[in-house]
């Protein structure tokens, strides 16, 4: 169980660029690439801005591609956030080497992608502050995966051969967390929005980019 109080933590939010034919894919079909590629951009938005309005650590995005090209040219990124690249490997590989990096820091983390339109200041607080008493925290989505993951420190065996994309995702990192013997606070249930059919999850001021 962490007792240290003065320990930083970081945000680290995983994003594509939200480009047409690049971010939320699986929602074309829905919304056209356009559609897909303005909702992914809002729901990045919304996410960094309220990691920045938490308050409670660093905003790191992590991008794919990397920050300098031009698929990032023209979106409206806020002040205050840092940056980093997500390199190469599978969803497991490019976190675990997120948080290795913030570990080694002398971090704690709270790992979260831009796809739960729940993220918010509040939830961000609540999970930084669950981990003055826990090991680890985690926000399991309804698709069998997760929305947050808060660390803090690192091991490997919570990324490492992962059924990524899958509904297998939060019960094996749930039972790593067990295996690992760590203390883990396992918040409220949210939702994904990454198929059509979670389109409905989107709260009634989205609708707009739903109807893209």
């Amino acid at each position: 169980m962490s007792a240290d109080v003065n320990k930083p933590l970081r945000i680290i939010v995983f994003a594509k660029a939200p480009q047409p034919g690049l971010a939320k894919t699986r929602l074309i079909p829905a919304l056209g690439e356009q559609g897909a590629a303005a909702l992914a951009r809002a729901m990045l938005l919304h996410t960094l801005q309220a990691g920045l309005d938490a308050q409670v650590g660093t905003v790191e995005l992590c991008a794919t591609p990397d920050i300098d090209t031009a698929a990032w040219r023209d979106v409206p990124l806020p002040d205050g956030i840092v940056f980093s690249a997500q390199g190469e490997g599978d969803l497991g590989a490019r976190m675990a080497r997120a948080a290795q990096r913030a570990s080694e820091a002398g971090e704690r983390m709270l790992l979260i992608g831009t796809d739960c339109v729940e993220m918010s200041a509040c939830l961000l607080q609540q999970a930084a502050q669950s981990l003055f008493d826990y090991d680890a925290v985690i926000h399991c989505t309804t698709d069998g995966g997760y929305a947050l993951l808060g660390l803090d420190r690192f091991d490997a065996l919570l990324f490492s051969d992962m059924p990524w994309s899958t509904d297998a995702v939060a019960s094996r990192t749930l039972a790593r967390l067990g295996q690992l013997g760590w203390h883990t606070h396992v918040a409220e249930m949210l939702h994904d929005v990454d198929e059509p059919q979670d389109l409905k999850h989107l709260p009634v001021h989205w609708s707009a980019h739903a109807a893209a």
